[in-house]
């Protein structure tokens, strides 16, 4: 457990990318089996133990602390598991260090009802950087700046291999990874897993677009499609079965089975999943957050298939029967596609359509009035590329929309984490309603500099109103406040939020010092940015 315990603390004071990979490979080179494979596991977010909650953690520690006590260290240091690791009471001799193998196999082996006394006796057991280790191990959240495709790429360059080879046999391979890591030191084959048929195969991405770069490229070179506003997914199916994948390779077949249904072909598709309009694909496509309803569900209800019926528009072809297309160009890879997709069930796949232009100034033109909007912007894809995994750059673009932006209020505010967990950088903001209060339309945490973080920590604690645990209320009143201007890509009804409405990737754009929060926007604004009109 020691070696896992001192990996995450480097890991957190270790803010560069390639700081990071050396150190996970150092591990995995100097721990043994079956250790290393749970310490990737944790790492790749691989591992659950459902027997432990936060509301166990704060029961035991409840037992052993004075409430008021570990209430303001909480609410201090901004994370339940560093903060149960340092007030816990240090034991007057820490016990054997046994291997996080065992530590796992004993806290998979417990009942829920035996979990408390289990995890009691391991932090009675350990130091405070054993403690933190292990309460991060129990709760997932590691918080160390590290990826799960950033753990697979450590352990590629631990094995010499491409990262590529590793994501397409992950899904088949369970922690501790026994066969990946024989496989990987020359003593068995590669994984089969699943075999190659219905193996994953590690998705193509684009790299945004600055408009100025238009002046280099050739419009004659690239393919024009719509960028949808959906979850990028892979089918494949073939003998031996069908499987749903997301973009990082989980098998979400399950939460889609009016999709896996229908995949009753043989080859491997890459699309965008999306929900289609009350009445079928005809209809159009339902917004981001119709989809969200259909999301992260283990059983989805006949009723919910029904009212959100879910469709995969198709991007490209990968594989074609035993062909692996990824080698070929893109335009020879979309003429198959097109024939492929006459195939399928209508209802469930369709073409992302191609957008027809003669020049950049065109493009802009239709991407500036897109016909759906779903729509995030356009897609640029070069007709010669091939399919490679990662984020190549030059191949493919996204040139988005530019982005809405609105004048909100800050609200509440709450501690970040890591290397910001001595700041308040989570924002909760809102905008004026129609009785003169404000409605809380969203949260953001990032669009701002350190420097700019400072002076609204500063600010949060100089006009704190009120606390809830982690949380504080901050003043916000028409003629005293902080008004932020904040950026987003959509805006959707929600049943969820007291003000009816839920945004899409809120981001801090600006810091409006300069402004009085009477003059911030009004709840009106915002509905009349919605698709389909105000509130009623």
């Amino acid at each position: 457990m020691r070696r896992f315990a001192d990996l995450l603390d480097r890991l957190t004071l270790t803010p560069s990318r390639n700081g990071k990979l050396r150190l996970i490979e150092a591990y995995l080179a100097a721990t043994p089996d079956p250790d290393r494979g749970f310490g990737l596991a944790a790492i790749t977010r691989d591992l659950r133990f459902d027997t432990v909650k936060p509301a166990m953690l704060r029961a035991l520690v409840a037992e052993r602390v004075d409430a008021e006590l570990f209430a303001l260290s909480h609410d201090f240091v901004g994370d339940l598991a560093e903060t149960v690791a340092l007030i816990w009471p240090a034991p007057p001799c820490p016990g054997a260090d046994p291997g996080l193998g065992e530590v796992v196999a004993r806290l998979r082996a417990t009942s829920r009802r035996e979990a408390p006394r289990l995890v009691a006796a391991l932090l009675d057991q350990f130091d405070a950087s054993g403690r933190f280790a292990l309460l991060k191990l129990v709760t997932g959240g590691l918080r160390v700046g590290v990826s799960a495709r950033l753990g697979k790429q450590a352990l590629a360059d631990f094995g010499g291999r491409e990262v590529a080879e590793i994501e397409e046999i992950w899904h088949d391979q369970a922690p501790p990874y026994a066969a990946l890591f024989d496989w990987l030191a020359g003593r068995a084959a590669r994984p089969g897993g699943g075999g190659a048929t219905l193996g994953f195969r590690p998705v193509m991405l684009a790299h945004p677009l600055d408009p100025g770069d238009l002046t280099a490229l050739d419009p004659a070179d690239f393919l024009a499609e719509w960028k949808w506003d959906g979850i990028r997914l892979q089918a494949t199916a073939g003998r031996g079965g069908a499987r749903l994948y997301s973009r990082t390779g989980d098998d979400v077949a399950s939460a889609f089975p009016d999709i896996a249904a229908a995949l009753d072909f043989d080859g491997t598709l890459d699309g965008e999943l999306l929900v289609a309009l009350p009445g079928g694909l005809g209809e159009g496509v339902a917004s981001f957050a119709d989809l969200q309803r259909r999301l992260n569900r283990k059983t989805v209800a006949p009723r919910e298939m029904a009212r959100y019926p879910a469709f995969l528009r198709l991007y490209d072809l990968l594989r074609d029967g035993p062909e692996d297309l990824r080698p070929a160009p893109l335009a020879e890879r979309r003429a198959r596609l097109e024939a492929f997709a006459r195939r399928l069930d209508p209802a469930r796949f369709d073409l992302s359509p191609l957008i027809p232009f003669a020049d950049w100034a065109e493009l802009a033109e239709r991407r500036a009035a897109p016909p759906e909007t779903v729509i995030e912007g356009v897609m640029l894809k070069r007709r010669d590329s091939p399919y490679l995994a990662g984020r190549p750059k030059g191949p493919w673009f996204k040139w988005k929309r530019e982005p809405r932006l609105i004048d909100a209020v800050l609200m509440y505010a709450q501690r970040g984490h890591g290397k910001r967990s001595g700041y308040y950088s989570d924002y909760t903001f809102g905008v004026w309603g129609a009785d003169g209060a404000l409605l809380p339309v969203g949260k953001a945490y990032f669009g701002f500099t350190d420097e700019e973080l400072t002076r609204i920590d500063a600010f949060v604690r100089a006009n704190t109103i009120d606390r809830f645990g982690p949380v504080r209320a901050v003043r916000a009143e028409p003629d005293h406040g902080l008004v932020l201007e904040v950026a987003f890509e959509g805006l959707n009804r929600s049943g969820r939020h007291k003000s009816g409405l839920a945004m899409r990737f809120p981001r801090i754009s600006r810091l409006r010092w300069d402004k009085p929060p009477a003059e911030a926007d009004r709840i009106e604004t915002l509905e009349a940015l919605l698709d389909d009109g105000p509130l009623v």
